[in-house]
This record gives structure tokens, C-alpha cells and sequence, in this order.
């Protein structure tokens, strides 16, 4: 297949840049296999109609770093500065992460990037890092001057919450950030980006869930900035992901075969569950333990093995997020589906609303 494949119009009116209020007063597409008559409209509470006794909500439970920061870079030899912004992406060690930067033409390696004081006064100093590697469209690789857990703070202290360039572009990030862009359920530091299905659910709805018998079993993926960076290549099989770090315990496979093995579905809380349960997944879907990276790429052709039902956002065109959701549901189905969502008016990308797949 091809990039173009997955292209579809979008106007700007139709993307979001702040979340419903609250958090599950969003709506809800469901997505049935079959014909355009195979779209329910339907408020995102209808969730509790459509679950039954011994489903199981996959949750991704990573928690946002704030990983967008601002430095100067300044050079001794001949006094020259920029201003320099980065994205955290992938931890590497203790000190060491790599990032995109912007302007990364006037990087070269062995600079310097000087990080301010940041919003937190109580730390004193300042935050820098070495460029020690430049690749491809704009990454580089940092060497900080702090390690481990110092490095975390110093972090969290001096860099904002890292909202996608489709909002970025549009707003500065706030306070309200802080808590929008954050899962009620975030617990492991160290997404660069947030697992958006998941910023629908409000504690009440969880436990409303729970009390009709559906069960939740929380896995980690450490999602990255990788996540909205554009296919180039027309040929999808030339296409690289970057290798995001996952973990699924042993508990919670047992937990989630068993389920399975009882009649219930296992419904993946956006595409970052779903890639991870996937990776995890046995040939005869057996959900194994995992603790490793994934590259995973889903394309139509794929056949599933760990996941029944998908909720998650309206993603970007020609993303490797609508290929993924035009694998699990078939692509007619999902041109028709995001036709009639940008008809009737429903919100894009990570502050918008949810669709709830059945698979193709």
C-alpha cells in the first residue's frame, strides 16, 4: 500500500486544542464491521452499554515527563548564540537522551545547550547538555550534566508538558496542560507523549466499569515523540517507527489469557496498548510477558491476535496511527467512518473526541 492510500481532508476547524469538561463528556463513534449504516453516534458514557461482564479495558498507565525544553546554545571560540528548543524522545542511560531539536542546523557536536532555572525556583542553576550525536530529521543525542533521579527533576523542573506540534503550533502550553494532557490513572514517568484514549476516562467512569464486572489491567508503554512524526517514504515497508520501551507483568498476561479464555474481549485503551499487547502476543494470541523496546508497524494486511475491540482518537492523515486503525477495521470502513466524523462535527487528535472499534 501506499502513503497516499491514507490521505483524507481535514480542516482545521475540526481539530481540538482543548479536552471536553469533563474529561467523559466526549463523544463516541463506534465503528461496527460492515457499511456506513454500521456508525453509532453515541455519547462517550454509552461505554457502559457497550462493555459487558468480563471484557477487559487494557489501560496504559506512563505518565508525561515534561519534556519540551528551551536552552542557548553559546559558543567560547566565537560568542555566537541561538536559542535552541528540544523534545525529549527516548532515554538512553542515567545522563543521556535522545531529542529533537529545532533549529538542529545550528547544532554541531560537542555544543553545549544551557537550560535555564526554569518554573521551579527552589532548584538553583542551570541544566546543560552535550551534543555527542546528530541524525536524521532533526534528533540528537544530549549527554546531561546531571544522572539518574537528579536529571528527573531537573527536568520535570525547567521543561513544560510537550503538547503536539497540531497544538503547539496553535497555543502555548499552560497550568490546565499540566492536568489535561495527564491520564487519572498515569503512574511511570517517561512518555514524551500522552496515550490520549485514555484522557477520557474520569475515576467515577473506572469505577462505574468495575462494578458491572469489566474488568482493568494497566500495562506501560513509554510513548515518544516518534508517535507524530510524518511517513516519508511512499512505500510504507520502507518506513522506520522508533523503538518505544514497554512492559506487560506476568500477572496481567495471566490475567488478560484468562479473561479471554472465559469469552471475554479484551479492549485496547488507544493504539499504544494495542501495539504493546500485540508485540507481547503469541502466534495463537497468547498474551506473554514483555519488558523490552517495540517497533511495531501495523498496516492493513495484519492479522490480530490479542485484541478485540480498539477505543482511541481520530488521528492525523497519511499517520501511521490511521494505518494502524485502518488495519484493525479495514481502511473503506475507516475513510467512510472519518468522513462522517468530520460531518457531523466530531474533535481531532489528542484533546478530541473517541471512536470505539470492532474489529474488521
Amino acid at each position: 500500500m501506499h502513503l497516499d492510500d491514507f490521505d483524507f481532508e481535514l480542516p482545521q476547524s475540526s481539530i481540538a486544542l482543548r479536552p471536553a469538561e469533563p474529561r467523559d463528556a466526549s463523544r463516541l463513534l463506534e465503528v461496527l464491521p460492515g457499511q456506513a449504516s454500521d456508525l453509532a453516534d453515541r455519547p462517550l458514557s454509552d461505554v457502559l452499554k457497550i462493555l459487558r461482564k468480563g471484557d477487559v479495558l487494557v489501560l496504559n498507565n506512563t505518565k508525561v515527563i515534561s519534556a519540551a525544553l528551551t536552552g542557548t546554545r553559546t559558543r567560547t571560540r566565537d560568542g555566537n548564540v541561538a536559542t535552541i528548543s528540544v523534545n525529549l524522545h527516548k532515554k538512553l542511560g542515567r545522563a543521556t537522551w535522545k531529542a529533537f531539536a529545532k533549529p538542529a542546523r545550528r547544532l554541531k557536536l560537542g555544543d553545549m545547550i544551557v537550560f535555564g532555572a526554569g518554573k521551579n525556583h527552589c532548584v538553583l542553576g542551570a541544566l546543560d547538555g552535550t551534543v555527542t550525536e546528530k541524525g536524521e530529521g532533526g534528533e540528537v543525542t544530549l549527554a546531561f550534566d546531571l544522572a539518574g533521579l537528579d536529571l528527573e527533576l531537573a527536568i520535570e523542573a525547567r521543561g513544560a508538558i510537550p503538547l503536539p506540534p497540531y497544538i503547539a503550533s496553535k497555543r502555548e502550553p499552560d497550568e490546565k496542560d499540566l492536568e489535561d494532557y495527564q491520564t487519572v490513572f498515569a503512574q511511570h514517568s517517561g512518555a514524551v507523549a500522552a496515550p490520549t484514549a485514555g484522557l477520557h476516562f474520569t475515576d467515577e467512569l473506572l469505577a462505574q466499569l468495575s462494578a458491572m464486572g469489566v474488568d482493568q489491567q494497566f500495562v506501560t508503554l513509554h510513548v515518544g515523540a516518534g508517535t507524530f512524526l510524518p511517513v516519508k517514504t511512499d512505500n510504507l515497508s520502507e518506513h522506520k517507527m522508533h523503538a518505544e520501551w514497554g512492559e506487560i507483568s506476568a500477572d496481567t498476561a495471566k490475567a488478560l489469557n484468562k479473561a479471554r479464555a472465559n469469552g471475554g474481549r479484551i479492549v485496547a485503551v488507544g493504539t499504544t496498548s494495542l501495539r504493546l499487547l500485540e508485540s507481547a502476543a503469541s502466534a495463537d494470541g497468547q498474551i506473554q510477558p514483555f519488558c523490552d523496546e517495540t517497533d511495531i508497524f501495523i498496516t492493513p494486511g495484519y492479522e490480530f491476535r490479542a485484541v478485540d475491540l480498539l477505543m482511541t482518537n481520530f488521528h492525523l492523515p497519511r499517520s501511521t496511527l490511521f494505518m494502524l486503525v485502518s488495519a484493525f477495521s479495514g481502511l473503506p470502513q475507516m475513510q467512510r467512518a472519518y468522513a462522517h466524523a468530520v460531518a457531523s462535527g466530531y474533535r481531532f487528535y489528542s484533546y478530541g473526541d473517541a471512536c470505539l472499534l470492532h474489529r474488521g
